[in-house]
């Protein structure tokens, strides 16, 4: 490792689902009660699978083989690609994490509460989508500091809870659902520790504690969490999982670092220009992103530049 760290083992946990299964399909349009689904906050991109894991795997093996074990939290799903022989790979069905009235659950906001009752899981741990990938090599000081805090990347927006109040009461325009969540997390932090963070997450992949999730969930703030148990869809009054970055930095048990596009990028599948400018940019993370926007051609696009940017089979593919 690049320095001495007190940290001996890191785990990755991903949330998976294949949103092409017509079994899922069935699950959830009888959850809903509709055979098709258009808003932004559930909408084809949100679910849709374009073999992303399998690019994020390879970008894992090749550029952060150091990581102990991975864990991929899935509804009732497996990819048919994967070696679930691999003693580093195992998968973690939502019946093992979600409490009985919690299921089934197609919120991934409720989903990641739970992450630290994964059986086996270490007390460090890396959380990452499948959509986001590493872009060069990395090692445990990039997400642990050597006393074993987690190092905490936001983006900064200095004037977000100015703006987002403006936008609201002034103009009248409705936050996103992504944005409300932020929100949430932002006030319950400031009502216990007495300060608004504005930074939000870079998106990519995150370090965290297992007990810091536990903590927060069951001691500190068992009853902002205690309402969501029942939103198997996201809803608008989600707290997003920035809430332990939050608490962490407020307990002074974290380490903040702002990060730009030079070294965290999000790229809009359905933007050309976006992959233009990561390959100039060359960041260490990228991800790219899915969303109410994109085409099934924007999806193909995506593909062939992972294809292409990480074309070899690794360990954890049969």
């Amino acid at each position: 490792m690049k320095s001495k760290n007190s940290v001996c083992d890191v785990d990755l946990v991903y949330l998976w689902v294949n949103g092409n299964d017509p079994e899922w399909k069935a699950r959830r349009n009888a959850f809903i009660g509709k055979t098709t689904e258009d808003s932004p906050i559930n909408c084809k991109g949100r679910y849709a699978n374009n073999d992303e894991l399998k690019y994020s795997l390879r970008s894992v093996e090749l550029y952060a083989p150091w990581i102990r074990k991975i864990f991929i939290v899935t509804d009732n799903q497996v990819p048919e690609w994967l070696d679930t022989t691999n003693p580093r790979i195992q998968i973690v069905d939502h019946s093992e994490i979600l409490p009985p009235e919690s299921r089934p659950c197609f919120n991934s906001c409720l989903i990641e509460a739970f992450l630290y009752r994964i059986p086996g899981l270490s007390e460090h741990f890396l959380y990452a989508n499948d959509d986001m990938f590493l872009n060069r090599e990395v090692w445990l000081n990039d997400f642990f500091s050597p006393d074993g805090y987690p190092i905490v990347r936001l983006t900064r927006k200095p004037f977000r809870k100015v703006r987002w109040l403006l936008r609201e009461k002034l103009l009248r325009k409705p936050l996103r659902n992504f944005s409300r969540k932020i929100g949430n997390a932002s006030r319950v932090v400031e009502e216990k520790y007495g300060i608004y963070y504005t930074g939000i997450m870079h998106h990519n992949i995150d370090s965290y504690l297992k007990s810091d999730f536990q903590r927060v969930i069951e001691e500190i703030f068992p009853e902002k969490f205690e309402p969501m148990l029942a939103h198997r869809m996201r809803d608008d009054s989600d707290i997003e999982r920035i809430v332990f970055v939050y608490t962490a930095l407020a307990e002074k048990k974290a380490i903040l670092r702002y990060v730009t596009d030079r070294e965290s990028m999000l790229v809009g599948i359905h933007k050309a220009r976006h992959f233009i400018r990561l390959q100039h940019l060359h960041p260490t993370f990228f991800c790219l992103n899915d969303s109410e926007y994109a085409t099934n051609e924007d999806r193909i696009r995506a593909k062939e530049y992972l294809q292409s940017r990480f074309p070899d089979k690794i360990s954890f593919e049969k």
